[in-house]
């Protein structure tokens, strides 16, 4: 679980914070050290390309080039597949470990099934965020607190079990 974790984080770093944070243009010719000096969101710098939730495009604006090869389409499905297959690995080891945990099959169950549904609702919030509306966005916060108040629930109560329960036998 450590290295899945370690494996997410190193793309949490270079295909979300990087790109979110730092445009192309502003990273251009630039060291490691100088890129902590890159001014901020807002203040100036032109926001194409970064792809976050602070830049928007007018809807009334016209796109002469199919969706599919816009600029949002990409970012989001480049975004989305990542997390996509990267959360759902980390969650099919958590459904391993979770199939030893001494609780009811119902339980069990329950708790492999709702970090891939919390998993869905994360990625469906990026779809419908840059397609639907903004407010969208939110769909966040349920989607990743269901995911991750399971994980920390099945990791602790595996620890609990291997140290607490194991030390009573």
């Amino acid at each position: 679980m450590g290295f899945a974790m370690l494996g997410a984080s190193g793309q949490i770093i270079v295909h979300d914070i990087i790109p979110t944070f730092f445009s192309e243009e502003q990273m251009a010719g630039h060291s490691a050290s100088e890129m902590e000096s890159v001014t901020s969101p807002g203040e100036g710098e032109a926001t194409s390309g970064r792809g976050d939730l602070f830049a928007s495009a007018p809807l009334d604006e016209k796109v002469a080039e199919p969706f599919y090869k816009t600029e949002q389409f990409v970012w989001t499905l480049r975004w989305t597949h990542i997390h996509l297959f990267g959360m759902s690995m980390i969650f099919i080891f958590m459904g391993a470990i979770t199939l030893c945990l001494d609780l009811t099959a119902k339980t069990r169950a329950w708790l492999i099934v709702l970090p891939f549904v919390g998993v869905l609702v994360d990625i469906a919030s990026v779809w419908l965020k840059g397609y639907i509306s903004p407010a969208f966005f939110w769909l966040h916060i349920p989607g990743g607190a269901l995911f991750g108040a399971i994980f920390i629930y099945v990791s602790l109560r595996a620890l609990w079990e291997m140290w607490r329960l194991g030390s009573a036998a």
